[in-house]
């Protein structure tokens, strides 16, 4: 991205502690999460969402009924994310690229269906199989498992009609967001975009998967870097949407810059001992360290807690040979999957915009009161995917 200069001009984010920039402020200063609920999937702990005024962004009921959770979820984020930068004028050339999973499922009808086949013989189970698909399944429920909804939602309510693209692949689907996003900004291809995603916590298919994967955490919350009596995730509704432009269109319009994004680089390793994944992230750090200050780097992880990323960042940080400040979000706002990354860059653009830099949650996270200048936002995915960015804090003169 050596071109255009990039700016975050707005954020939008929907987490446990809330929604905007103050809830998520409050939540970044606090030593415990804002809200856990340790029942409600037992022994799984989730970071449950608050109850949103969808009407404040997505005005038509219609749309809202023809929505599940996560997509309500994005779009009302990407509107929080469009308004904090006063670009609502702007939708109908702004770029769009989401990150998605895979939609959700009508959990009511699946526990049904097993019920009533678990006892019977196999021929009169799949005629009663196609009784009670025939029956139950909702024609609006094979929209929320398109993945590309997300995106098309946004441009329905929100308005934005620029090039969209949506990524699929957990949390590099977040951080490939972003990265593309960006080099779109930096080539000249746009002036301004927007990049997101969302993930809703509460649902059993998603932990049942997971869990399969030894990915989650059982039992009672602890901070992402003191579980090793029991390692892995906890998952956490949460939605991060970044409204990015060139730095020349947000002077021209008068737009004062967040928090300049300077490099985004992800990596693919297979995580074996040919390809760890350690050589990857260490090269790109090395092409970010010249832009580097001195002294302590401040880090915003995202950091799962399940045992391998988690030790392969360990390591990966372990090797850059400078001291350290690192903050797991997953510890406040939980693993919020295709959008930790995006959630984590708004997270690193407001605290830089503030001055301010996230409370030490536990004894591995080394206190940090300084004014960041620059932070780093990491994303090593429970189970494939490397990113890493530089966000730095724009200097006054900089600004319109």
């Amino acid at each position: 991205m050596a071109d255009n200069d990039i700016w975050i001009t707005g954020v939008g984010l929907v987490s446990s502690a809330g929604e905007g920039r103050a809830a998520h402020l409050a939540a970044l200063a606090a030593p415990r999460p804002a809200a856990l609920d340790e029942g409600s999937f037992a022994p799984f702990t989730i970071h449950p969402g608050p109850a949103l005024e969808l009407d404040r962004q997505i005005p038509k009921k219609g749309d809202q009924r023809q929505m599940e959770p996560w997509q309500r979820l994005g779009t009302y984020t990407a509107g929080l994310a469009i308004d904090d930068a006063g670009a609502r004028g702007l939708v109908g050339d702004m770029d769009l690229i989401v990150a998605a999973g895979g939609g959700e499922r009508d959990i009511a009808l699946d526990d049904a269906v097993l019920s009533a086949l678990a006892p019977l013989p196999a021929p009169e189970a799949a005629v009663k199989l196609n009784e009670m698909l025939a029956g139950g399944l909702r024609p609006t429920l094979f929209l929320a498992q398109l993945s590309n909804l997300l995106a098309g939602n946004i441009s329905i309510v929100q308005g934005v009609t620029g090039a969209s693209r949506t990524f699929m692949g957990e949390e590099q689907a977040g951080a490939d967001a972003v990265r593309i996003a960006a080099a779109r900004l930096a080539e000249g291809n746009s002036p301004i975009a927007l990049a997101g995603g969302a993930y809703s916590a509460p649902r059993w298919d998603m932990l049942m998967l997971y869990h399969a994967g030894s990915l989650l955490r059982r039992g009672p919350w602890a901070p992402v870097f003191s579980r090793e009596d029991a390692p892995g995730a906890v998952t956490g509704t949460l939605s991060g949407f970044v409204v990015m432009e060139t730095a020349a269109h947000a002077r021209a319009r008068g737009a004062r810059g967040l928090a300049r994004l300077n490099t985004v680089a992800s990596a693919q390793a297979r995580r074996n001992a040919e390809d760890t994944g350690h050589a990857a992230m260490g090269q790109a750090f090395a092409r970010i360290a010249p832009r580097l200050g001195e002294g302590v780097l401040p880090i915003i992880s995202g950091c799962t807690g399940a045992t391998i990323p988690t030790v392969l960042e360990r390591e990966v940080l372990g090797a850059l040979t400078r001291p350290l400040a690192v903050r797991a979000t997953g510890s406040r706002f939980g693993w919020g999957v295709e959008a930790t990354f995006p959630a984590n860059v708004a997270l690193a653009a407001l605290c830089l915009s503030q001055g301010v830099f996230p409370a030490p949650m536990e004894a591995l996270e080394a206190r940090y009161e300084d004014a960041p200048r620059d932070i780093l936002v990491t994303g090593f995915a429970a189970w494939r995917g490397e990113a890493i960015a530089h966000l730095s804090a724009i200097p006054a003169g900089d600004q319109p």
